[in-house]
């Protein structure tokens, strides 16, 4: 059996990331995520193994110092983890393994496991991602501008991928992470000398 691979998508908010992963799950059945671990209380309807693998922060901690996260994060007093062993086993099975995490983790990743694929989403333009962030109407204006400063912040890393994709029409976007996955794209690597003309809109004033 053919091994899977490990597919690492990052963005900033409001690059539209959420949105294409969700159609990238429904489309390719080749695709699957790997459980965390948190060590945040379940909720609702949650379950064990399912949505997360729930653990105490002694737990989380013995694992994090015995390697076994690919990354691990801090968020809101809690913590989340990407199992190594889980990962490892969906990609021995032949499935290509999604990771939607933030720029820190996937360096994180790519250090425990350089052979995998990371795509950076952008939005076309900043106007545009100010657009989108105010058109969701659930953030204030104080949320929008910290989001915004924390975009101008992730979108300095996407040179860090392999690979860049401008979430400009959903479904070329979509195509091009499909073409990405499928190991038939080289117009999208970061290293194409075009790319830099295409991030204009991305410049902050």
């Amino acid at each position: 059996m053919q091994a899977g691979k490990l597919i690492v998508l990052s963005a900033p908010s409001g690059a539209g990331k959420t949105t294409l992963v969700r159609a990238l799950m429904e489309r390719d059945s080749s695709l699957c995520f790997s459980v965390s671990y948190t060590t945040r209380p379940k909720r609702g309807n949650e379950q064990h193994g399912e949505d997360y693998f729930f653990v105490d922060e002694q737990q989380f901690s013995e694992m994090r110092s015995a390697g076994a996260f690919l990354e691990s994060a801090c968020v809101f007093r809690n913590w989340y983890g990407t199992s190594r062993e889980n990962t490892e086993k969906l990609i021995n099975a032949g499935k290509n393994v999604l990771l939607e995490i933030d720029w820190q983790g996937a360096q994180q990743v790519r250090k425990s496991m350089p052979e995998c694929c990371s795509i950076f989403i952008l939005p076309p333009s900043i106007e545009e991602l100010e657009r989108r962030l105010r058109d969701r109407s659930t953030d204030s204006n104080e949320v929008i501008e910290y989001r915004l400063g924390k975009a101008r912040e992730d979108i300095a890393h996407w040179k860090e991928f392999d690979y860049v994709v401008i979430n400009d029409k959903l479904d070329e976007a979509f195509d091009q992470i499909r073409s990405i996955i499928a190991g038939n794209n080289t117009e999208n690597l970061t290293t194409d000398s075009r790319i830099p003309d295409q991030l204009k809109g991305l410049t902050w004033k």
